[in-house]
């Protein structure tokens, strides 16, 4: 399978000069929930995932919204286990709708795509409070650039060049700037 060949068919990787959340430009930009459309294509990519779970012991499944929602689902759907998702709260990540996590219990977080690790790490501070124990970071999308406490495991590992504004050779080349997370469709 080429997670490659889906994520740009299903319009998950899009390529021009984009806007990043953090301030920075990149070339490149991925949209999981594209890939999300086609439950079809979710299940044969987030597969490559659950293989390198396959030795991991976990209970729980715990995706931060939105992006871990369907991604937590899936991977407990196809591994038997039980999903559940963090929603933001102020700063901070919360468990609520009834989802509790039992002492002791282990615990795989599922995110799109890993890059700064912010809203792992938010959902890893809820379960850590709550008395779990994190095994794993499980994504679509690594593109982290640093090490992280826990292994990821991911479909595939992209690194994605960014820049500052002044450095960036995409507006120097006078490429229209896209916002792709403010556009509405």
């Amino acid at each position: 399978m080429d997670v490659m060949k889906i994520l740009l068919e299903t319009g998950a990787l899009l390529e021009g000069h984009f806007l990043l959340t953090s301030g920075r430009h990149s070339d490149r930009f991925i949209m999981c929930s594209k890939l999300m459309m086609f439950p079809d294509k979710a299940e044969v990519v987030l597969k490559n995932v659950v293989e390198k779970l396959r030795d991991v012991e976990f209970d729980v499944v715990v995706g931060p919204a939105m992006g871990g929602v369907l991604v937590s689902y899936e991977i407990a759907r196809q591994m038997g286990k039980v999903a559940m998702f963090t929603e933001k709260e102020g700063e901070g990540f919360v468990l609520r709708r009834g989802f509790e996590i039992k002492k002791g219990q282990k615990v795989l977080i599922a995110e799109d795509v890993v890059t700064t690790g912010k809203s792992s790490g938010g959902t890893i501070e809820v379960v850590k409070a709550l008395g779990g124990e994190v095994v794993g970071i499980a994504c679509i999308v690594d593109r982290s650039s640093r090490e992280f406490e826990y292994p990821i495991y991911s479909a595939i590992k992209l690194d994605i060049e960014t820049y500052e504004e002044a450095d960036c050779p995409l507006c120097k080349k006078g490429i229209p700037l896209i916002k792709p997370k403010t556009q509405k469709s």
